[in-house]
């Protein structure tokens, strides 16, 4: 079966890392577009060739045309977004962070449990070639048995990953959960999910150390896996631009793999194996996305999946339920 798409929130993660890959991957074709402001959806629609845009998301959802949707909006919007296409039939495929917290995920879990529909978390880094090898060499006992993770990302307020205005919605917590660490977080905590499985118990805290936006700059945690493997990590994005720094480390008892989650490269040891990454970063995911609604293959994240994730993040950051969607 062909899965059409209409995309709700085309804005800038559209253009280049999921939006163009809709139409080159197998079963799967971009139908429609849709954003509040309609011109910019036109505009969209006429730059990357789409038939169709709206401005409205009930109209769009109601096109007869239509059988997936893929959620971009802030986070804000997310939930009842999905449970308005759940609730007639659409497959969806929604942006990370899954919902503003913990509670409002368990809702989009529960929605799509119930909903003959199916529903994928875009944590896409899961598909990507770089983290697919570093779960290989984890399964392969590369560097023996796993004792602890160390991972850091401290950025400063010029750093690309955090490039923009002050008063972007990416640090409006209403808007997003938190700050950047609710932007970034998701795509390496998913990761320590992936690779290690069901955690036993976390604990964190966060503040606001610089005050330039009403979201907290500084967070840190920590997580004990059932495993027995420990996690430490910190969160900073009010460093110096000399003390940047993206880097995970995961240590055993015969060596250790260390790499940048935002970056291109794993170090075995002294080995380094560099990447180049797919044009379109989201497209291994949007494959296995459509695999998985034509029931060609398991769900490549589940909606439970970003539940666990959501709830170690409003751990991290103190804050479970302060902000619900809009």
């Amino acid at each position: 079966m062909q899965i059409n798409w209409g995309i709700i929130g085309c804005g800038d993660v559209t253009e280049k890392k999921s939006g163009p890959a809709f139409n080159k991957v197998p079963n799967s074709r971009l139908v429609a577009v849709m954003r509040r402001d309609g011109e910019k959806a036109a505009d969209y629609a006429r730059r990357h060739s789409v038939g169709k845009w709206y401005g409205d998301s009930d109209a769009m959802l109601n096109d007869p045309d239509i059988n997936a949707v893929y959620i971009a909006t802030p986070p804000a919007f997310h939930l009842p977004y999905a449970l308005a296409a759940l609730k007639i039939g659409l497959h969806v495929y929604v942006e990370k962070p899954v919902t503003l917290n913990a509670d409002e995920a368990g809702q989009m879990a529960a929605a799509a449990k119930i909903s003959k529909a199916k529903l994928t978390v875009a944590h896409y880094r899961r598909a990507v070639p770089l983290f697919i090898k570093i779960k290989e060499l984890l399964d392969n006992n590369s560097i023996g048995e796993v004792r602890t993770v160390q991972m850091r990302l401290w950025q400063s307020r010029k750093a690309p990953l955090v490039a923009g205005t002050e008063s972007n919605w990416r640090v409006q917590p209403h808007l997003s959960g938190g700050g950047y660490f609710h932007d970034l977080a998701p795509h390496q905590l998913d990761l320590m999910l992936y690779y290690f499985g069901e955690p036993e118990k976390y604990h964190g805290f966060s503040l606001n150390q610089a005050k330039l936006t009403p979201a907290d700059d500084n967070v840190n945690g920590q997580i004990l896996f059932k495993s027995g493997i420990t996690f430490n990590g910190s969160w900073c994005f009010n460093v110096g631009e000399n003390e940047q720094d993206d880097k995970c480390e995961i240590v055993g008892t015969k060596g250790k793999i260390t790499f940048a989650v935002f970056g291109n490269y794993i170090r075995l040891n002294d080995e380094l194996i560099e990447f180049t990454h797919p044009e379109h970063i989201q497209q291994p995911m949007i494959e296995q996305v459509v695999r998985y609604f034509n029931d060609e293959r398991n769900n490549p994240c589940s909606a439970e999946e970003a539940v666990t994730l959501m709830e170690i993040m409003d751990a991290f950051t103190n804050n479970p339920n302060k902000f619900n969607s809009i």
